[in-house]
Formats: C-alpha cells, structure tokens, sequence
C-alpha cells in the first residue's frame, strides 16, 4: 500500500495518482443499481481507477469492465439454486482465479451473500482488502452470523442504523451508509402527481395492492390479498384498486390470479409502484422492502406475510427468528406504527379490517406522518457518497 503522500519538492513534477484497482460483484438487478451509484462516486475521487467483475447494464454504464452479467448469478428458490449449483461454483471458481492474477486493491461484493461472502473469505486469505455492501438480515435471524460475516469482509457497509452495534459486538468493522431509497423518494411526495401520472380520478378511493415481486409470493399471497380486497372493496364506495406487477411474468399470474377472483374493480399496471404507492390511500402489501417502500412515499400500510407451513414449523421450532417485529418500518421505528399480519393471521378478514381502519380513521393517518418522516430523514445520508467514504477510507489505510 502506499505510503504517507509527501509534497513534490520545488522544481519536482507531482507523482501520478494512484491507478486503484477495484473489483465489484453485483448478483442481481438491485445489486447492479445500488454498485453503480458507488462506483460512479468512486469515480469522483479516484478518476484513475479501473473497475471490473460482475454487474449488468447499470455498472456497465458507470464504466465498469463487466466479466459476467449480473443475471448469471440471479437464482431463486431451492430447487433452482440446486439445479445450478455445479455452474455457480465452477463461476465462482473462474472468478476467484481471474481476480487473484488481476491483484485488485479492494473487492467490494454487493448483497448476494450466498455468493459473496465466501468469495469475499478467500480473497482476503489471499491479502485482498475486502467490502460486502448490504448486511443480510442479522437483526432479524441469528446473531452469529455476524461473526461468520466478519471472517469474510474488512468491513461492512450497512443500510440501516441498527445493524453496525450488532457487528460490533462481534468486533466487526460495521459501517451505516443510508439507505438509497431514502436518497430516491422526496421527503414530502407528490400525491397529486402520481395520480396524473397513473391516470387516476386526484380525489377517488385507492388502494394499492403489492403482493411481491416473485411468482412463489405472488401465488401464495395475492389470492387472499384480493379477498381482502373485495371485503373492502364492499365497504368503500367507488374504490379502486391497483397492482403494479414487476415484469410481464409477474403480470401474466397476477392477471390469472385476477381472472379466478370475483374482484371487477381491479387494474394492472406495468412496474411504477413508487407512483402507485404515492397515489394510494392505504397500500396492502407483501413485508419486505415494499414496506420500507411505501413507509417512503408516506402511505399508511397493512403488512401480510405467508411463508410455507413446513419452512414456518422449521423456522419457529429452531427459533431461527429472533425478532417479533417483521415489517421494516415497525422495526426501524422500535414499536408497532403498522399492522404486520403474518402466518395464521394472514386472512381476508384481518387484512381487509385492518386496511378498513386506515380508511375510517384520517387522524391516525395524520399521526403516522410525522413518525415516517423522522425515520426517512434517519436513513438518509447519500448513500452512495458515504458508502464511496468507507471504501476509500479502507483503500488508504496502511
């Protein structure tokens, strides 16, 4: 690494910058959208720096030598991560070799912890300084997994602020960056706008509904999210209800699932669930990001989540949980601001009674606004302008 920088002597020619090597590994879209914004930063302050590893479009557009596509590695679900598995190993192979002989000055390996982190632990037995961009849920499941995660990274840029005193614990270097939705909604959004933008009636009844991004989820929980819908439906005059389907396979079971229900009353549209959640009265929603989502564009939530009755019986009997809040604004705020229905609660009725009382009690709608903000303003920090800080800072320690 270099030494302390000492200014050129009179007559001398200043020493040329540093040509960093930086390697990043994105494993899926959000992954490729999140490392551009960094590497685009990175740029800002090190404008010699060669950028390599797997990304997609987004990377590639910030300049960065692209080895593999990011959609290589974007594998859902057991049963498919077993059918590639002999593949993704053989790629992590080839990867681990090419990026010993490129010799990188810091490897950053963005979420995808399946993937990275054990990347990550060989590069750094090899000498190479190494990042993981996006903490997996450590406050939710087992805390020891921390340690597992500090055997493979130099540090850990976290999106959210309670998740580096968890670290630290385990006397990993944690780092809280911000969190880039925060970064992408505006603190006050613009109802009216989204409304036009949509199309919408500016003053008519709507609720959006948002049953995840993935056919497993789509599935399992739309059915009883239209449920829900239609008891509301029956109780709210001329309400309309709109679902943002995430790409045309999602669109196709959504449509399907819509066809078999006895919901008239029901749109799809393609993408813009921002807008949709910002145009909406009330947002019924799968927990996930989609919560953090839709606390961003201000909208008063009820929170359903399903998984499978064997994963659930094995998830609670191994007390592999460690949380009783699931939904992240009740977690970010510490106490319950929205209703999370989840396994057994997650019916028809408690859905639609809970979404009801959203629609029946404006002051509490009020209330809820200012708890939002506060959270919103906590998680933003331009994200990736500090996440940049924590790399640099890294890459120029002794």
């Amino acid at each position: 690494m270099p030494g302390p920088y000492l200014p050129p002597l009179p007559g001398q020619a200043a020493p040329a910058p540093r040509r960093w090597r930086i390697a990043v590994v994105a494993g899926e879209a959000s992954g490729d959208l999140l490392g551009s914004g960094l590497v685009r930063e990175l740029r800002l302050r090190y404008p010699e720096a060669e950028f390599a590893g797997v990304g997609g479009e987004h990377l590639r557009s910030a300049g960065m030598d692209t080895w593999h596509d990011c959609s290589e590695l974007a594998v859902m679900g057991l049963a498919e991560v077993l059918r590639h598995l002999p593949r993704l190993l053989r790629l992590r192979r080839a990867l681990r070799q090419r990026l010993l002989a490129w010799k990188p000055d810091v490897f950053i390996g963005i979420d995808a912890p399946d993937f990275n982190l054990g990347l990550e632990r060989q590069l750094k037995r090899a000498g190479i300084r190494t990042v993981h961009y996006v903490s997996p849920s450590v406050w939710a499941w087992r805390e020891g997994r921390a340690a597992k995660i500090g055997r493979s990274a130099d540090r850990v840029l976290c999106l959210f602020p309670m998740e580096p005193p968890i670290y630290a614990r385990h006397g990993i270097d944690a780092r809280f960056v911000g969190h880039p939705l925060a970064d992408a909604f505006p603190m006050h959004p613009d109802r009216e706008a989204a409304r036009a933008h949509l199309g919408r009636d500016p003053v008519a009844p709507l609720l959006a509904v948002l049953p995840g991004s993935r056919l497993g989820e789509i599935e399992r929980l739309l059915p009883t999210f239209l449920e829900a819908a239609r008891f509301v439906t029956a109780q709210v005059p001329d309400l309309v209800v709109v679902i943002p389907a995430a790409n045309p396979g999602c669109r196709t079971l959504i449509e399907s699932l819509l066809h078999r229900s006895a919901l008239a009353n029901a749109i799809v549209v393609d993408g813009q669930a921002h807008d949709v959640m910002v145009a909406s009265d009330v947002v019924l929603l799968a927990s996930g990001t989609a919560a953090l989502e839709a606390m961003l564009a201000k909208r008063p939530m009820v929170v359903g989540y399903r998984i499978s009755a064997l994963t659930y019986r094995i998830v609670m009997g191994l007390g592999l949980m460690k949380v009783n809040r699931y939904s992240l604004p009740n977690v970010l705020a510490n106490e319950p601001i929205v209703p999370e229905l989840m396994q057994h609660d997650c019916t028809p009725e408690n859905l639609g009674e809970a979404v009801m009382q959203w629609f029946r009690q404006p002051e509490a709608r009020a209330a809820l606004l200012p708890r939002y903000q506060a959270i919103h303003a906590t998680l933003r920090r331009d994200a990736s302008a500090s996440a940049a800080d924590a790399v640099a800072e890294l890459l120029e320690r002794p």
